[in-house]
């Protein structure tokens, strides 16, 4: 394929696959400890004592505790100047990008300087590797919070000539997108897609559109959020959405009937996302395939889902759709399961409308009782973990889970089913505005 077209007779008949996966979350920094956490049930949310937290009743976080970006490849004017989301997203990408073999260090010369083509972190792609066909596909759901806090605060006090000059590309959601093309050189379409906690969902299912339809041939997709902080803790807990749980292992409880909220989280997850022919020619390890991807919209109200679940039915439905298969297909949800009363539940009835009679035989699992719900990046991290799961033929459990609601009448587990092979499984997320969104995920076979 000549740089820059796009192959019509193989538009829409591209297979597209996973080749790199990278993490941030609550369990830690790197997709292993992120899975070894899913299928352990390990619980990653701790303690939070702002005083901010403290005025709203909110005692818990899906926090990245002790992180620091230079440790983990950025360098210190990075740290400084880059918001947390962007940070995140960067290490998460980083090891996405090198798992799949994209992200070569490039040689040096004499001097120690990199060779002409690399990039000012050092990168380069491997030949034969388009840039111009590289898309990035990269969102937050809130972007800079503490950067907008921050900067609020100084206008407020000192006036509005003292309000940093890079306040505005330093907080705005794409600039995880921008700085990650920058960072690998990557030329192709570069996006952020904002659509509340459906954002990393989308972001990887837009991706996977522009490679299934010949817009790109590789993409680096995913979600990141900084959303532990002062003003998001006050705005969700005013709203009514948070748990006021204390122990951290028993706060974030999808499905379970004590439930009564969700607990926030932050980090980042990033795929690699490539055509079928471009892995096999390089030899890269496939870990699965996304077959489908399906998105509707409630249009009932700004924050609660419709009740009934039918927008959710839809996403689902149209996912499978795409994939060419069935609800008989489908081997387990992760589904977006918040752990607040309303969500659990309209997501449960949604899923035994789609499956029918069958809806019990099929387990659910949700990764927030592990990280928290991390908003813009839960659907990337949850996408990896699908992916992981299916690869591996198993199914984690969902950490506090203890009494089932008959109000969600779907199989939860409490301990990971092994040897468990599968077509497909589904990832879902749900967000503010009413948007869905599922990817349709698979174990890559010939």
């Amino acid at each position: 394929m000549s740089s820059g077209n796009v192959d019509v007779t193989a538009a829409g008949q591209r297979r597209v696959v996973i080749t790199g996966v990278g993490a941030v979350s609550p369990a830690g920094v790197g997709a292993d400890a992120l899975f070894a956490a899913a299928v352990d049930g390990t619980c990653a949310i701790k303690p939070l004592t702002t005083e901010a937290a403290e005025a709203v009743n909110v005692h818990v976080a899906g926090l990245v505790a002790d992180f620091d970006g230079t440790e983990h490849g950025l360098t210190k004017k990075q740290a400084r100047r880059w918001e947390r989301f962007v940070q995140y997203a960067a290490v998460a990408a980083d090891e996405a990008m090198k798992d799949a073999g994209f992200a070569q260090v490039a040689p040096t010369d004499d001097d120690g300087n990199p060779v002409a083509g690399a990039t000012e972190a050092g990168f380069m792609l491997p030949d034969g590797v388009d840039a111009t066909r590289f898309a990035v596909v990269f969102g937050s759901g809130i972007g800079g919070m503490e950067m907008f806090t921050s900067e609020s605060i100084r206008l407020h006090e000192k006036g509005a000539k003292r309000v940093n000059p890079l306040f505005i590309p330093t907080m705005i959601s794409n600039i995880a997108a921008g700085e990650l093309a920058i960072r690998f050189g990557l030329k192709g379409e570069c996006a952020n897609a904002v659509v509340a906690c459906t954002t990393g969902t989308q972001c990887i299912g837009e991706a996977y559109r522009l490679i299934k339809w010949g817009v790109a041939d590789y993409a680096l997709a995913g979600g990141a959020e900084e959303s532990v902080c002062d003003i998001s803790i006050a705005g969700f807990s005013n709203l009514g959405a948070l748990s006021h749980g204390e122990d951290p292992a028993a706060t974030s409880r999808p499905f379970d009937a004590s439930r009564d909220g969700f607990v926030a989280g932050e980090g980042a997850g990033a795929v690699v996302l490539e055509t079928l022919e471009s892995a096999q020619a390089r030899g890269a390890h496939i870990i699965a395939e996304i077959v489908g991807f399906g998105t509707s919209c409630d249009a009932y109200h700004i924050t609660s889902p419709d009740p009934s679940g039918e927008g959710v039915v839809r996403a689902m439905r149209n996912a499978l759709a795409d994939a060419g298969m069935t609800p008989a297909d489908v081997g387990h949800l992760n589904a977006h399961g918040t752990s607040t009363v309303i969500n659990d539940a309209t997501e449960a009835a949604a899923f035994c409308e789609l499956l029918g009679v069958d809806f019990s035989e099929v387990p659910v699992t949700s990764t927030k009782g592990i990280t928290g719900h991390m908003l813009g990046a839960a659907g990337a991290v949850e996408a990896i973990v699908t992916a992981l799961s299916v690869a591996n033929d198993l199914v984690p459990p969902t950490a506090g889970f203890t009494e089932a609601d008959p109000a969600c009448p779907v199989t939860v587990l409490t301990e990971a089913r092994r040897d468990y092979p599968q077509k497909l499984a589904l990832s879902n997320s749900i967000g503010f505005g009413g948007h869905n969104a599922t990817l349709a995920v698979a174990p890559f076979k010939e």
